[in-house]
């Protein structure tokens, strides 16, 4: 879990720094996923050997930094609709590709450990959105060269708002689940 958190927290940071340099909100959805995430791990590490109920609140909290995660994406996506511009597809491509090697690696060292409670489920959950991210901005890159629009990576972004809203409801009802079954 340290590599995994580790990786995202560089991840973060490399991917931000791209997204504003390349103007591009999918690119942008696709950072703020890996803070979520590395602060998801880090606070999983805090929670591994605690009960299920502190297992549950954590998981909670990781359901509800997600979901904040997606209203970020969606205020960029409602700006670009007001002041719309065409990102560096070239950047969208090679830092998707660069996130889809770091997050495989990171969903690999989780996958022995996807169904050992809520806490590592929700933590495999976030994993697998980075995969589905990486493909979807990588594709948006293509299309955004294609068409020399900043459509396509608008549409990739709505696209990961309603993925990472969809994530953050699952994790969301599998702890609120736990914590009712623990009282």
């Amino acid at each position: 879990m340290l590599v995994v958190l580790g990786i995202n927290a560089i991840m973060f940071f490399v991917i931000g720094v791209a997204a504003l340099y390349g103007n591009t909100t999918a690119l942008l959805a696709d950072s703020l996923d890996n803070l979520g995430d590395a602060l998801t791990y880090g606070l999983s590490l805090y929670v591994v050997s605690k009960s299920t109920s502190a297992k549950a609140k954590v998981a909670l909290f990781k359901g509800g930094l997600i979901l904040l995660g997606a209203f970020v994406v969606a205020a960029q996506i409602i700006y670009k609709f007001f002041v719309p511009s065409v990102p560096l597809f070239e950047i969208m491509g090679v830092f998707s590709l660069l996130g889809l090697v770091a997050n495989s690696a990171c969903l690999f060292a989780l996958w022995r450990h996807r169904k050992e409670d809520v806490n590592m489920s929700s933590v495999w959950e976030c994993s697998r959105n980075d995969i589905a991210s990486n493909l979807s901005v990588f594709v948006a890159a293509g299309a955004v060269w294609i068409t020399n629009s900043g459509w396509p990576d608008v549409v990739v972004a709505i696209g990961l708002v309603w993925l990472l809203t969809r994530s953050a409801i699952r994790v969301i009802s599998s702890a609120m689940a736990e914590l009712h079954a623990a009282a």
